[in-house]
């Protein structure tokens, strides 16, 4: 009987005092919020015990007391607990961006296959005992696999779990340090079709495709954002009886997720709702392409799958664009130069960096640099260099 009026939690004037099965004292107190207080580790006898519950006590009737410092005791415990992956999967959990919004569904999925792939060799080791040199002997070894750009996300992913463990107190400081790592690439660059080019894949691609491609290629509209647009989605402005202008009105887009299906959600950007004025040449495609390919609802899709309704897989689309390009002998140019095309031919035309940022949706000036290709320009502007000192 007297073993077990031990194990009893003990009234204390302050706090209470609970022996465990091991033997070892464990002290505990309430705090002003009304929660209950753990010490981060138990004790050797009942003294400790209340020497321990004895200092809180002065905290909170000196005022020095608050809930967040009680609660990093108790979170830094955790912190030798956790594993990465532990602390990751509640990463993804609560992450949102600066407007307060969850990640998004395929956001998500890349960031699970991220940690279930390239990040594994880290996930197992515990959180608070991942060091700068066990970053960077694990960011050499994804090197040599060749994978350079997934090693990039990978490395950017980690280093942004990390610090955000800082801010909730696990760690004291972010182990990714290597300069550089989460700009990585393979070197490849996209080069955009020439004029001659684009035009031999207008007349290969299958018909009904035609206008996205055009679309595609003097809007700059990313696959996603193309393949939601709809029929309410374009204004055709006149003047009496001709069309005046023909305006893309990009709001929203459209992604894929392996096991969930299609999400139709906001632009990569705020940057990336925009108007968008097509050029007149092509006016003539779109409007018979609209008359003969798009349902007469508001919300009748551009281009729909072959049921009409549902939303063009990337995967079947590819079936058409893939010998297109080969016609015109681009088997390299994934269906995204096109974007770069329309960026180097608005750029031609004088336009200024925050005119192009705007036109592509980009949330920066740098980003729209990227898509600017010289387009065989070199001999026109060196004859002007020569026409120019002359005079």
């Amino acid at each position: 009987m007297a073993t077990k009026q031990t194990k009893r939690k003990r009234r204390e004037s302050f706090g209470a005092i609970r022996q465990r099965s091991s033997g070892r004292y464990q002290a505990s107190y309430v705090g002003l919020d009304g929660e209950r207080y753990n010490a981060p580790h138990t004790f050797d006898t009942p003294t400790d015990a209340r020497g321990w519950l004895a200092i809180q006590h002065a905290k909170l009737l000196s005022g020095d007391w608050s809930p967040s410092d009680a609660a990093q005791v108790g979170t830094a415990k955790k912190a030798r607990a956790d594993t990465l992956g532990e602390y990751a999967e509640h990463w993804l959990r609560t992450r949102v961006n600066r407007h307060g919004e969850g990640l998004r569904p395929r956001t998500r999925v890349e960031y699970e296959r991220l940690l279930r792939g390239s990040l594994a060799p880290l996930t197992g080791e515990r959180l608070a005992m991942v060091t700068p040199e066990m970053v960077r002997a694990w960011y050499a070894a994804e090197l040599e696999t060749g994978r350079k750009t997934q090693t990039a996300r990978a490395y950017g992913l980690l280093k942004s779990i990390m610090a955000t463990a800082i801010e909730d107190r696990r760690i004291t400081s972010n182990p990714c340090m290597i300069r550089g790592a989460q700009n990585a690439s393979t070197g490849k660059k996209v080069a955009p079709p020439t004029a001659a080019e684009l035009q031999k894949i207008l007349d290969a691609i299958t018909p009904r495709y035609k206008a996205a491609v055009l679309i595609a290629a003097w809007a700059g509209c990313r696959y996603g954002e193309l393949t939601e647009l709809r029929r309410k989605d374009v204004r055709i402005i006149k003047n009496g009886r001709d069309v005046e202008a023909i305006i893309i009105d990009v709001a929203r887009a459209v992604t894929h997720t392996t096991g969930i299906g299609y999400t139709v959600g906001k632009t990569k950007s705020e940057a990336g709702v925009r108007s968008i004025a097509l050029p007149p040449h092509i006016h003539g495609e779109i409007l018979a392409h609209l008359k003969d390919n798009v349902g007469s609802f508001p919300d009748s899709l551009l281009f729909p799958a072959a049921d009409g309704s549902s939303h063009l897989a990337e995967s079947t689309f590819v079936k058409h664009w893939y010998p297109a390009r080969d016609a015109a002998k681009r088997s390299d140019m994934p269906f995204h130069a096109l974007r770069h095309y329309g960026a180097t031919r608005f750029a031609q035309t004088g336009a200024t960096l925050k005119e192009i940022q705007e036109r592509l949706g980009h949330s920066t000036v740098a980003a729209a640099m990227r898509y600017q290709h010289t387009a065989g320009r070199d001999a026109e502007l060196v004859r002007r260099m020569s026409e120019l000192a002359a005079n």
